[in-house]
Formats: C-alpha cells, structure tokens, sequence
C-alpha cells in the first residue's frame, strides 16, 4: 500500500479530483480519508448559559406559573 498527500477541494457533486502526478500511480482500488481544514467549532450549534429578561412592571402570580394544568 502506498500513501500520497495532497490538498484539494470538493467540487460539485462531491468530486474530488486527484493531481495529476498521482493519476499514473493509483490503481481504480483506493481508500479515502477526509480531513477538512475548516475549524470544526464553526459547524457546531451555538448555546448559550445564561439568560437576562428585563421584568420591570411584570405581574407574577407565582400560583399561576406553578400550575401543571397548562393553563394560565
């Protein structure tokens, strides 16, 4: 088994064409290993911890927030 290394970029349809001065070197049988180059943490869903509301002037009945019934 020979290993080769290059850069390259997906085309359309998910093409990935291989340089020429491998063409000659690789047989129709290969294995692919994809390692982006892309910073992983910008496809991650963002979250957040914390939350700040402004409540001045909101009536809280607790009673009301604490009922199961759904109904407020």
């Amino acid at each position: 088994m020979s290993t080769y290394e290059f850069d390259t970029v997906i085309e359309s349809e998910g093409v990935i064409y291989v340089p020429k001065q491998y063409i000659e070197k690789i047989s129709s049988a290969v294995t692919v290993i994809i390692r982006s180059n892309e910073d992983s943490s910008r496809n991650r869903k963002k979250s957040f911890s914390a939350m700040k509301l402004k409540t001045k002037g909101f009536k809280f009945d607790r009673e009301a927030v604490n009922d199961r019934s759904g109904v407020c």
